[in-house]
């Protein structure tokens, strides 16, 4: 991105704001629980996932309870799910208006991605409340995990924005994404630990963004698990290439939206 566009985000900053407070009141209207739902998501997702793996199947958890194991995965894997397959659709929801005013079109993603920020706070809380339940002591490696948060956040607004991009052009993008999202959350530590995987092959799935992610996530809150940095920096890297390349071809693909769309 140049200097100048840059420029014309922080000139829009406000419409940015609106987008995301926008999307936050058509997501719960009318929903009985709320925003109770950014709990419920990860949380059933931990009720099940622990009666099936960590129940039925003995997948191992490095020592700490499957239950805390699986969700603190799950509370950053579901923002990035939910936030790519609603920005995936926010520029075609929103076809008229990207025919009739003009603005950076960048917010309608990014304004997705800001408003799944508060169910991932929300989810957070919950997390917090299970370390208290299980005991979890912290250590001063829990300060790095807003650092790994951001990680998430720009790999997580570095696809929405391709998504978004192809979607206008490709509609079938819609139908196959839940499905490739559904696989990539198996490529993901969510279910099992990394110690799983043998050494040989953690090099090609570090190439997942979301892979060292969690496992950084999980090595900040639980002071036992040691950080793989050379992993890490493998994920932190696809990220952050992840976050360059969607912006730019979403920047060249943005002068033919109205047309397209």
């Amino acid at each position: 991105m140049k200097r100048d566009s840059f420029a014309e985000l922080w000139h829009y900053r406000e419409l940015l704001y609106f987008f995301a407070w926008r999307e936050i009141k058509v997501r719960y209207r009318q929903a009985a629980f709320g925003m109770a739902w950014a709990v419920i998501q990860p949380l059933f997702g931990m009720i099940i996932f622990t009666l099936l793996f960590g129940r039925l199947a003995r997948i191992p958890s490095e020592g700490i309870p499957y239950p805390i194991f699986c969700y603190c995965a799950l509370v950053l894997w579901t923002y990035f799910s939910t936030v790519v397959s609603m920005a995936s659709n926010s520029l075609i929801n929103n076809d008229s208006l990207l025919t009739k005013v003009y603005f950076p079109r960048v917010l309608l993603p990014a304004g997705t991605a800001l408003a799944g920020l508060v169910d991932l706070a929300i989810g957070l809380f919950l997390l917090i409340g299970l370390m208290f339940y299980y005991h979890v002591r912290v250590s001063w490696t829990l300060l790095l995990s807003p650092l790994v948060i951001f990680v998430m956040v720009l790999a997580t607004i570095g696809v929405g924005m391709a998504m978004a991009a192809l979607n206008v052009r490709y509609r079938d993008v819609r139908y196959a994404l839940p499905f490739v999202i559904q696989i990539w959350m198996f490529a993901t530590p969510i279910i099992y630990p990394v110690t799983m995987v043998p050494q040989r092959f953690r090099s090609i799935l570090a190439m997942n963004p979301c892979w060292g992610i969690v496992d950084a996530f999980r090595a900040c809150v639980f002071p036992g698990l040691p950080f793989d940095f050379r992993l890490i920096g493998t994920s932190i890297g696809v990220s952050v290439a992840l976050f360059l390349a969607g912006a730019y071809y979403f920047h060249k693909a943005e002068k033919n939206f109205a047309d397209v769309i």
